[in-house]
């Protein structure tokens, strides 16, 4: 995948775990809560991609854009 990527989160899912559709859906088992379920996508995504994963835009939104710091 070529990145700034969208993504939709799912948070307060039974289990953390990413589906590619024509966005990338990301379930995360944290509530959005004090940032937790973000924090929870950034590390699912590092382990997924293999790379360091921020943010980009959409903090406070389930739609996101996540972008590559490398």
């Amino acid at each position: 995948m070529k990145f700034p990527i969208e993504i939709i989160v799912k948070a307060g899912a039974k289990e953390n775990k990413v589906i590619e559709d024509e966005v990338l859906i990301v379930y995360v088992k944290e509530k959005a809560e004090n940032n937790k379920a973000n924090l929870s996508v950034i590390k699912l995504l590092r382990k997924y991609f293999g790379k360091e994963i921020y943010i980009k835009r959409g903090l406070r939104s389930k739609k996101k854009i996540i972008d590559s710091k490398f």
